[in-house]
Order: structure tokens, then sequence, then C-alpha cells
């Protein structure tokens, strides 16, 4: 026996403090419920668990901003549901006043009507919000630049780069000439009276009319009939408010001695012309950096309404812009990937998506120079219309398009998140089971051991009871 030593006791103690570490590391995971508290528990599962709380964290916000996304878009159709309604009410206003049973004034009502109706399309472009951010006035759709053009726009399939396009020919607008001095103008005789239409606008020279007179009744027959008259000091000219080849000037003079005194012909016949632009290829750009050449391919097309142009390609591809009347030559478009609005749908970087939302005022929508109080205005109108509304369609369907798929990334967003998180709890979270299990195998261990080492402290005594004998 020995009792400097008690190797008993000593070996008890110690495996007591290990059945007391395990012990009380079980009771750490029952009240945390988590069986990673430490690095120390598993140093790999740490750290394998530390990034899929990251990503976790970042999918709850990404699905956030999906939904702050779904709400931009539905409060910018909202929107254009007003503007389209607008568009609708100028629609049925236009086939009302092309009716041949409304005088003048009738249509002066009509037009001031849509005139409030276009001010309000305006309205509803320049301020319709979403956190301060404005969502229809172009500022996020994608950025367009050009010199000599304007109302440039772009679809989403057109790729960030330079498109050269070479105007060889503007528009022309229809113009007849007189060769006479409206200020020059006598006073109308008995002979010369009679009547003269402007692109069906008729004016009624009587009798009696002075020079000043005889103009007055010409400009407003050219205004009705959508021409432009010369100045009164200038030779008697006029030209069409339009461009393109489907702008025409018809005038008819009712008779001879009223068409000497103007100094038109009885019958004058005159039209405009579109503009003549080739589109340049990339093998016929003479830049000699590659990065410069314009993107145009083999397959692009271009249409012409007067100085307004559409180019189309496949996929998709629309490039639309008005050129400056009167250049001729080559222009530069850049079209960037700046504009649109990048909503952060994932987690990690790059994981967005772009949202383009096109200016909706009338300009854009080319209905700002719209009447109804011409002879051909309402026809127009009409036809204008059309196409405003089908274009207000269009966006609206893009929205209906980006709105489902941020629905369905808001759903796999969420299923993600559950998986990861299931997958994150099998790694950190406690089976509590199992942890119940140990901690009452731990405590029994421990209340032996505590019994046990109570013993082995006894062994000492019994050396004594040998010294005492």
């Amino acid at each position: 026996m020995r009792i400097n030593s008690n190797i008993s006791a000593v070996m008890t103690n110690n495996q007591l403090l290990r059945t007391e570490k395990n012990l009380s590391a079980a009771m750490e995971r029952l009240s945390s419920g988590y069986k990673i508290n430490h690095a120390y528990d598993d140093p790999s599962g740490m750290a394998i668990s530390g990034r899929m709380d990251t990503q976790i964290a970042g999918l709850d916000m990404a699905s956030r901003n999906t939904n702050d996304g779904i709400s931009v878009i539905q409060t910018a159709d909202g929107a254009l549901k007003e503007v389209a309604d607008m568009l609708q009410r100028m629609r049925e206003l236009s086939v009302q006043a092309a009716n041949d049973t409304n005088s003048d004034n009738d249509r002066a009502v009509i037009q001031a009507e849509i005139d409030q109706l276009k001010s309000e399309i305006d309205r509803v472009s320049e301020t319709t919000e979403f956190n301060t951010k404005n969502l229809l006035d172009g500022s996020l759709d994608t950025r367009v630049y050009a010199d000599h053009l304007t109302r440039e726009r772009a679809t989403d399939a057109v790729v960030a780069g330079k498109y050269t396009i070479k105007i060889n020919k503007s528009a022309k607008q229809a113009s007849l000439s007189s060769g006479i001095s409206p200020a020059s103008l006598g006073t109308v005789t008995k002979d010369q009276a009679g009547s003269v239409e402007i692109n069906g606008a008729k004016a009624e020279i009587r009798e009696g009319m002075s020079g000043d007179e005889v103009y007055a009744a010409l400009r407003e027959a050219a205004e009705k009939g959508e021409a432009k008259i010369s100045d009164a000091n200038e030779k008697l000219a006029f030209t069409s408010a339009d461009y393109g080849k489907n702008a025409t000037l018809n005038i008819t003079v009712s008779s001879d001695e009223l068409s000497a005194y103007l100094g038109l012909q009885r019958e004058m016949i005159s039209s405009g012309s579109d503009a003549e632009v080739d589109l340049i290829k990339p093998d016929e750009d003479v830049t000699s950096d590659a990065n410069n050449k314009s993107r145009f391919t083999d397959s692009a097309t271009i249409s012409y309404d007067g100085n307004h142009m559409t180019v189309t390609d496949r996929d998709g591809f629309e490039l639309d812009f008005m050129a400056e009347a009167g250049y001729i030559g080559n222009v530069d478009i850049e079209v960037t990937d700046m504009g649109a609005m990048s909503l952060q749908i994932g987690s990690n970087e790059n994981q967005t998506m772009k949202v383009g939302i096109p200016s909706t005022d009338t300009k854009s929508l080319y209905i700002d120079d719209l009447k109804v109080t011409t002879v051909n205005g309402p026809g127009k109108s009409i036809a204008m219309l059309d196409k405003a509304i089908d274009r207000i369609n269009n966006i609206r369907a893009k929205l209906g398009a980006y709105e489902n798929r941020l629905d369905h990334t808001s759903n796999s967003l969420g299923e993600t998140n559950e998986d990861m998180t299931s997958a994150m709890s099998r790694i950190t979270d406690a089976d509590m089971a199992y942890e119940m299990t140990e901690y009452t195998k731990e405590n029994v261990l421990q209340q032996a051991a505590t019994s046990v080492l109570a013993q082995a402290n006894e062994i000492p005594q019994m050396a004594l009871q040998l010294l005492q004998k």
C-alpha cells in the first residue's frame, strides 16, 4: 500500500474530469440546440456552416429584393393602364372627329379634350415614382446616344456597342410656290373670286377682299389642310406639315382668273419623300479598331416613315430613331448597357436581373403633334393612336413577363433557402434525442465516478490501520 501516491484516486479523478467535460458539452448542446458551439467541436463543419449561413442570409435579402422589384413593376403597370385608357379615349374622340356631321367648333372642342389627355400622359410619364425613382420617363431604359438623331430607343435585344448608319438623303416635305408676294395682292375683283382647296381644306376668296384677307384665308385653309404657308412678305409658297413620301400638297383653284391672281396653277400636286439610309455592316466599316466596328448584321433591315426609322433584326432586335431634318452623312449610334434597373436577385455577385422601362410620354409615342382639327387629322390620329396603343400594350406585356419571372425567382429563392437551411441544420443542429441519451449516460457515469472516488480516497486509511497494529 502507498499513501504518497493514491493511483486509484488519481485514475478515478481523471475519469471523473472527462465525464464532467462530456456532461458539460451535452448540457451545452441541449440548452443551445446546436451541435457545434465552438470551432473545436467540428472545424470543417464550422467552416461549411459559416458559408451556408452567409448564403442563407443573402437569399433572404434577395427574396426581399425580388418582392421590391415586383412592387416596382406593378406600380409602373398600374400607371401604364391609365395611359392605355387615355389613349383609348383619344382614339374614340378621333373616330368621333372623323365624322363630317361635326362642325369646326365641334372638332375644336374635341381637340381641347385630346390636348388635356396628352398633357396628363406627359404628367404620368414624368411623375410616376417608386421610392423617389422615376419609372416612366425613360431613365430606366437602355441609354442610346447619337448626334443628329432624336427619340432614340432600343429593345433589350440590342447588344451594347456602336452602330453606324449613313444618311444618303433626308426626308423631304412636299412644296409648291407661286412666285407672287402675298403682300402685293390687290383687291379681289368679281371675276377673280372663287375658292382654293389645300389638301381638302377650302378657302373662299370673295369679291372685295384685300390682299391681307386673302392671305389670312389661305393661311387658315393651309393650317386645316396640314400645310405651312410662307410669310406674307415672301413669295406665296406652301409646304406640307409632314416629312416623307406620304406628305402631300394638293391645291385646286376654282377658276383661271383666281389662278392667275394667286400665281398658282389650277391643279398643283406635290409629294415628299422618305429618307434614304444605309446600314454600315462590320465588313464595310473602315475603322481599324475591331471594337469600334458597326454591329449591324447582314440580316438587319430598315423601314422608313419620313425621318422616323426603325431597324429590325433577329431575336427581337429593334432600334428606333428620328433623324434630324436635312442632315446628310454618317451617324454613330452608341448603345450602352446603362440605364436599365438592376435587381439583385441572388446572394452572390453578378446574380442580377435587368429591368428596362421605356419612356411613355407623348413624344416617345409619336402623338405629340396629334390634331383632329385638320381635314385629314382624324384619320391620321386614329393610325397614330393605334401604333401608340400597340406600343403601350407591348411595354405592359414586357412588364408582365418581368413580373412572372420575378414570381418564379421568388419561389426558387424560397425553395433554395429551405433546402440550404435543412442542409445546415444537419450539420449544426443538435439531435436532442441523442444528446439526451448522452447526457443521461454521462450523468450516471459522473455519479458512479464520484462514488468510486470516495472509495478510492479511503484506501490510505487502510494503511493507518497497519501502523496502529
